[in-house]
């Protein structure tokens, strides 16, 4: 009786902590603390973002959030080989976050590897649940490989999610035709 006692007693504590304080995972306390790196890449500024994250990976060498948003930068100073390393870095650091495998995935997919692509972008789009731009990039992928009715779909999914990429490159295509 008084192990059953004991028990309940240790369950109510653990699920008082889980409701009562917030917990944020490393990815989270990263974000804020290299804000300043983020804020860069949000106003375009590569250069000076890519230094940012480089001096953060130099520090922290294990940082996904680092490896995640220099690899943005890569991809938007086309560097796209070191792009994909710096995302396949970050994911094997932290395997949720989203972005790594969206990144990764535009990478890919300009270097023409459409099938390593579309698994990125099948990923991103599990991670993010309700993410436009993942699937008008899976879309796309999935239009290289030869699945027109899937990629009206996802097209169809990033217009319903208010993507207007998607929406152009409907509108400008019409039904999709390979």
């Amino acid at each position: 009786m008084e192990v059953f006692i004991l028990f309940v007693i240790l369950l109510a504590c653990v699920l008082l902590q889980a409701f009562l304080f917030k917990h944020e995972d490393q990815t989270a306390k990263d974000a804020k603390q290299y804000a300043e790196g983020i804020r860069l890449v949000n106003n375009k500024k590569f250069k000076e973002a890519y230094t940012y994250f480089d001096q953060v990976i130099k520090a922290r060498p294990s940082c996904a959030l680092a490896h995640m948003y220099r690899g943005k930068c890569n991809l938007a100073l086309d560097d796209l080989y070191a792009a994909i390393f710096d995302c396949t870095e970050a994911a094997s650091f932290d395997d949720c976050i989203a972005e790594s495998y969206l990144v990764k995935g535009i990478a890919l997919f300009k270097l023409e590897m459409y099938k390593d692509a579309f698994l990125e972008f099948d990923k991103a789009v599990w991670h993010y649940r309700n993410h436009g731009e993942s699937f008008r990039w899976r879309a796309l992928s999935r239009l290289k490989l030869g699945f027109a009715e899937k990629a009206e779909e996802d097209l169809l999914r990033a217009i319903e999610l208010g993507d207007e990429h998607a929406n152009y490159f409907l509108q400008q295509k019409g039904k999709i035709e390979i």
